[in-house]
């Protein structure tokens, strides 16, 4: 394990103040300390031990991180230095430190001050720098780090060549990204449609999907995927046994189908079988796999179509884990509602919340 360190330097980070992973949260406060709760078989939580916690403990005294991502059971971020920092679950390489050993304290992965945004997946992890270059590492099996083989990476490596990349997001097994141009990419597993290319073959390699040029905006679930585009509307596809892509069926898609007709969407997070949205009026809206309450709504039904939680006008970050979902209001409060038997919902306890709590 590796000890934190880092200069005053600042660069440009893309923020990601809050991330829900497989079962456990990860949040930043704005004071640029890091806060972690839930499942820790793995580390995943960064506080030396593998001890679940229930309440949002701080994790070490750094006040420069800047963004966080929670993977299956392992957590990525970044500094405002510019560092690349990972820790947890590491089997597959998916913290990119060489090795397959699990860390249970954040480590500094190689010696970079140049990355901008990250991703983490099940158990691969993407990354994207300054430069605007693509890395990947950690499981591979379905090509989803999409270097043309099934080999795992241990440590970060380019996709291709290109300094184009504007946003990238890890899904289970299956990668989305898109490039400056406003083009749609996937890779990886497909074998519900999760890639959009009108198959369910397996790509290794970034693949165009369609022709569109107005992309901005993309989250890759456990096998489902969800995209924006700039008119402010709510595109997705892949697996939707739960209702996870909202357009009112339980029929997977193979390729991006439109969801409604709003043209208001501004931000979405797709969770393991389900999905949270926002929209520019501030509502917060979800649909999909309900059984532990991740929807929000106060039920355990299942929703196949896009449904307004709550009434507020309010709501800001937000971030779908595996089962349980997480948000930021304007002011700061953070609000947490699902699945919570590993602590991940951060009150205090292991009771499943229906509908979203403030913590």
């Amino acid at each position: 394990m590796g000890g934190e360190t880092g200069t005053s330097t600042t660069v440009t980070v893309e923020s990601s103040p809050l991330a829900a992973g497989g079962n456990h949260t990860i949040a930043l406060k704005s004071n640029g300390t890091l806060w972690a709760w839930g499942l820790n078989n793995y580390g995943q939580l960064g506080d030396g031990t593998s001890n679940n916690s229930y309440v949002p403990e701080q994790i070490g005294a750094a006040t420069n991180w800047a963004a966080v991502f929670a993977g299956g059971d392992h957590t990525i971020a970044l500094k405002s230095n510019g560092t690349l920092w990972a820790w947890g679950l590491n089997a597959s390489g998916q913290l990119g430190d060489g090795t397959v050993n699990n860390s249970y304290a954040p480590e500094q992965i190689g010696a970079a001050t140049n990355w901008f945004a990250v991703s983490a997946g099940g158990n691969h992890t993407t990354a994207r720098k300054s430069d605007g270059t693509l890395w990947v590492w950690g499981l591979n099996t379905s090509g989803q780090l999409g270097d043309g083989t099934t080999n795992n990476s241990y440590a970060p490596e380019q996709v291709g060549a290109g300094t184009n990349w504007t946003a990238v997001s890890a899904g289970g097994s299956h990668t989305i990204a898109l490039k400056s141009d406003g083009t749609l990419w996937a890779w990886g597993l497909n074998i519900s449609g999760q890639l959009g290319d009108g198959t369910v073959n397996n790509s290794y390699a970034p693949k165009q999907i369609g022709t569109a040029t107005n992309w901005t905006a993309v989250s890759a679930g456990g096998d489902h995927t969800i995209a924006l585009k700039s008119d402010g509307t709510l595109w997705a596809w892949g697996l939707n046994t739960f209702g996870q892509l909202g357009d009112g069926s339980i029929n997977n898609s193979y390729a991006p189908e439109q969801i409604g007709t709003a043209t208001n969407w501004v931000a979405v997070s797709a969770g393991g079988d389900h999905t949270i949205a926002r929209k520019s009026d501030g509502t917060l809206w979800a649909w999909g796999l309900n059984t532990s309450g991740q929807v929000g709504d106060g039920t355990i039904s299942n929703r196949l179509a896009p449904e307004q939680i709550g009434t507020a006008t309010i709501w800001t970050t937000l971030s779908a884990g595996g089962n349980h979902s997480t948000a930021m209001q304007t002011g700061g409060t953070l609000w947490t509602w699902g699945l919570n038997t590993s602590g991940q919902l951060g009150d205090g306890t292991i009771s499943n919340r229906l509908a979203p709590e403030q913590i």
